[in-house]
């Protein structure tokens, strides 16, 4: 193993063993030997951490095996803001056009954006998102008709929202998931 793949794994240890009500069946040590065995997703796993995701585990999938990351930062995270949501929109902004786009840089990252059963499933884990805000999964119909959904969660409640796909506020980013 390398030093970087030490490195996550002992971050992703410490926040695993701080946040135990998120994954409360889980043992570290069999989602260690499951990161140990898959060298690129632990590469994911430290993009997700630079660009301030805080990546921790909120389940596992018994039928597939894997374990389910999601970031876990306080607030969409920092390094993943003023993004519109996807690349149609970000081409249809012909002034002031934001630097890049939701769904590309999940790509790029490795991950998939939360839909909006996973963000909610996510906000019974902990109260994230009170300040900011984060696209999520859009579902075709709507996205056709030039539109896309983000939540957040204010007066303790979880709320789904939609804006034109071509927005893009310094306070919305997006969370996204790995499987593992």
């Amino acid at each position: 193993m390398s030093k970087q793949q030490d490195d996550i794994i002992q971050i992703l240890q410490t926040r695993f063993e701080k946040n135990r009500q998120r994954h409360d069946n889980i043992k570290w040590a069999d989602v260690q030997a499951k990161l140990q065995a898959n060298p690129a997703k632990l590469k994911i796993l430290a993009e997700m951490e630079n660009t301030c995701g805080e990546p921790d585990v909120i389940g596992f999938e018994q039928n597939t095996g894997e374990y389910l990351f999601a970031d876990c930062s306080a607030e969409s995270p920092k390094g993943r803001r003023s993004l519109c949501y996807d690349r149609e929109a970000q081409e249809s902004r012909k002034e002031n056009a934001p630097n890049g786009n939701a769904v590309d840089m999940a790509a790029t990252i490795g991950i998939e954006l939360l839909t909006e059963a996973q963000y909610r499933h996510l906000q019974t884990l902990g109260k994230f998102d009170e300040k900011t805000s984060s696209w999520i999964k859009t579902p075709e119909n709507i996205r056709k008709l030039g539109g896309a959904l983000f939540c957040d969660r204010r007066y303790n409640t979880v709320f789904v929202y939609h804006n034109g796909a071509q927005s893009y506020y310094a306070a919305r980013g997006f969370r996204g998931l790995l499987r593992v």
